[in-house]
Formats: structure tokens, sequence, C-alpha cells
């Protein structure tokens, strides 16, 4: 990776902010899910980040984002690597960012053997491996274009120590999702200093029993992923704690519950223990649908 020493201009831009993190622009035809982005960027929120498993092509979609918009962040949290070679996907880069201002982040991930295998119909083998192979083709692309000379600003998705390592060697930072403020100073350690940008799910108000439902709702899928139960191990948690939706024990952290000002205590506690960015995701009432008057209410007290 060329200059690994420094930190993107685009990064660097994020240090400090809160964004958010969202599914939700998937719920709305294509045409007009860059409504979402503009929304967030009028509220002042520093970047959006969305995933790529069932929904939207990562990169597709980053463009429709883009285009609505003019200066919000749009970033992959993460584009799937088994869903497009490194050429592709470097050279994607480059064409979103020179057209778009440098406003676009690449986040990239090895997915879960599930999105890998039965999905898209690629071996889940060595997935430490895979992601090296593939940051290290992703510096050899060529790219004869006028953009082929940029630099391509990525993170990757990290939980272990191996890939946090490869995240502090071959990328310019790692995006770490459900995770506790105790695996943001694991990574801050790991990655130098380098980019850390964190992920947190919140349920702003409401009571302790539909706080529960919505906790319980979006841990579902992800109880079932040996990645997930693996890091949340390391963290002191139990096969106890993995039944589907998770226990009342990891819903409480990893899902912040609360008014505006627990859930900036939490986007301190990141802070606090080494996250440059953290990224809230907001589980509403229904977890597919834009939750606008949350984030609404959010960002006067969140954003910087």
């Amino acid at each position: 990776m060329d200059d690994v020493s420094s930190i993107p201009a685009n990064l660097e831009a994020l240090r400090g902010t809160v964004g958010i993190w969202t599914t939700t622009h998937e719920s709305l035809p294509a045409s007009q899910s860059g409504e979402i982005a503009a929304e967030l960027e009028s509220l002042g929120y520093s970047a959006m980040w969305i995933p790529e498993a069932w929904g939207r092509e990562a990169f597709t979609s980053a463009g429709l984002l883009l285009s609505a918009t003019s200066t919000i962040t749009i970033a992959t949290g993460i584009a799937n690597i088994w869903g497009r070679d490194a050429v592709a996907a470097a050279n994607a880069a480059k064409t979103l960012n020179a057209a778009f201002g440098d406003r676009f982040v690449l986040g990239l991930g090895v997915s879960h053997q599930p999105l890998v295998e039965r999905l898209r119909g690629h071996d889940y083998v060595s997935p430490l491996h895979a992601m090296r192979e593939y940051l290290t083709a992703m510096d050899a692309a060529p790219m004869f274009a006028p953009e082929g000379d940029r630099r391509v600003a990525r993170v990757i998705a990290a939980l272990g120590p191996k890939m946090l390592e490869l995240g502090a060697t071959l990328a310019d930072g790692v995006h770490p999702y459900l995770v506790t403020p105790e695996h943001t100073a694991i990574a801050r350690a790991a990655v130098g200093d380098k980019f850390v940008g964190v992920e947190q799910a919140v349920v702003l108000g409401e009571t302790r029993e539909e706080f529960l439902a919505r906790a319980h709702a979006h841990l579902e899928i992800y109880t079932g992923l040996d990645n997930y139960r693996q890091s949340w191990r390391r963290l002191g948690f139990s096969d106890d704690d993995f039944v589907r939706g998770g226990s009342e024990r990891l819903c409480d952290a990893m899902v912040v519950h609360g008014d505006e000002s627990a859930i900036l205590a939490r986007v301190h506690e990141h802070r606090e223990a080494g996250a440059d960015h953290v990224c809230l995701q907001v589980l509403g009432a229904d977890l597919a649908a834009p939750p606008l008057a949350q984030w609404r209410r959010l960002a006067p007290v969140v954003v910087r």
C-alpha cells in the first residue's frame, strides 16, 4: 500500500465526528434512496455507512447516495471482498472519489460463511489470508484512466487480533462492528495511529421491554454467526449469551438504551477508548424503516 504512514484526508476529516450506520435506505426505491443520505447530511452527520449483504451492490448504492449529496461521506461498512475482485474494488473506489470530491471511503470485510458460500457460491476458506491477498492485489491493480493514480482510503472490518494487525499494516485502519468500548481500546492499541471507526447500535428512549424487543431482533442474525461469537468470547461472554437474539446481558452490552445523554455518553466512552469516529445504528420500531425522528432528535446532541 502506498504511503502507509499517512491517513487519507477523507478519513482524517471523520476524526472526532459522529456518523450513521444504516441499511434503511434499501427500504426505498433505488431512485429515492439518496433522500436518506440527503437527510443525514442536512442534520450534520459526517458520514453514512452502508452494508452489503442481501441488498444492493455496495458501489452502485454508494453512487446513488453520493449523487444526492454534496458534503457527507459515504462509506461501505462493509463491501464484501467475495462480491468482486480486487481490481474492480480498487478502481470503483477511485472512480467514486474522482467523481464526488473524495467523499467515498471503502470499508472491506470478509463477511460470514453463510453469506459467502450459500449466497455467493464461494468457499469460505482462510478469510484472513483472503483479505491479505485482496489488499495486496488492490495495491497492484492497474487503472488506465485519469483517476488511476488516486489513493484509495480503505478500512477493514476487524474483530480479532490477526485482522486488527492487518488493518494496521495493509489498510488505513479498521471498522469494528458490534463491539464494546473495551474492544475499541484493544483496536486502538493494535492499529497505532491508524483510523478506528466504530459502529454502535442504539435505542433512543422507549421502555425496557421495547428496548429488549428491538435489541433481540437486531441481534437475531448475528448470534448465529461464528465471527461474532468468537469476538464476544474474547470480551468475556459465553455460550449462554448466544441464544438467538442474545441474552439480556449481551443486549445491554451491544445496544445502548436511554435518552440522548446516555447515547452521547457511550460515544464518549468509545472516544476515550481510542475511537476516531463513531457511527450510530439507530434501531427503530421497524428495523427496516428509516428512523427519521430519532436521527433528528440525536443530531443536536451528538453532531459536532
